[in-house]
């Protein structure tokens, strides 16, 4: 898988090293309030094997994120299969980050990242990005990486339980073009 360095992050494979925080991250209620709750520690690493698995088979996936200047692990970016969409499969660029990475703008420096890599070096035509309406730092976050919402697109998540997190089911969808992400990209 390939390493990517932006202005503040390293972006690179998971190691065994980073389980340990990777499920403490996926343990915390408020970062996982937009998913169906907690991950017990088994469920996260399984988690870490399945996008080894990803980068195995599809040469794309998700990364862990390293703050440049500490070295310590904050969370992951990267793209995922979204083959569960009502109009088809699609790749999502998606990120989660460890609470004390919020609001320092890693998500969205990550994430461009992502979308350029998709985009330029997978080949991909479109990439997504959706969540749950009441996600509003997602939502943000989508904004400020060029996304544009796509109400036509929106969905209720399949995989949600819809008994234990009703909130959680409507999900509103985002999307970019290859050639919109050029145009966006040129302007800048």
């Amino acid at each position: 898988m390939p390493e990517r360095v932006t202005r503040r992050l390293v972006l690179r494979g998971f190691t065994d090293a980073d389980r340990e925080p990777f499920a403490a991250l996926n343990a915390d209620p408020e970062v996982t309030r937009h998913l169906q709750g907690p991950l017990s520690r088994e469920r996260s690493d399984a988690f870490v094997d399945r996008i080894a698995a990803c980068w195995s088979e599809r040469g794309w996936g998700l990364w862990a994120l390293e703050r440049r200047d500490t070295g310590e692990f904050v969370g992951y970016t990267g793209l995922w299969p979204a083959d569960f969409l009502p109009d088809g499969p699609s790749v999502e660029v998606g990120w989660r980050l460890a609470r004390p990475a919020w609001g320092h703008g890693y998500a969205p420096e990550a994430a461009r990242e992502a979308l350029r890599f998709g985009f330029t070096e997978v080949g991909l035509e479109e990439i997504v990005s959706f969540t749950a309406a009441g996600n509003t730092a997602s939502l943000r976050v989508m904004d400020k990486i060029g996304l544009v919402r796509d109400p036509a697109r929106d969905f209720d998540h399949p995989r949600v339980d819809a008994a234990a997190y009703p909130q959680l089911v409507r999900h509103l969808f985002h999307a970019l073009t290859e050639q919109e992400w050029r145009v966006s990209t040129t302007a800048r």
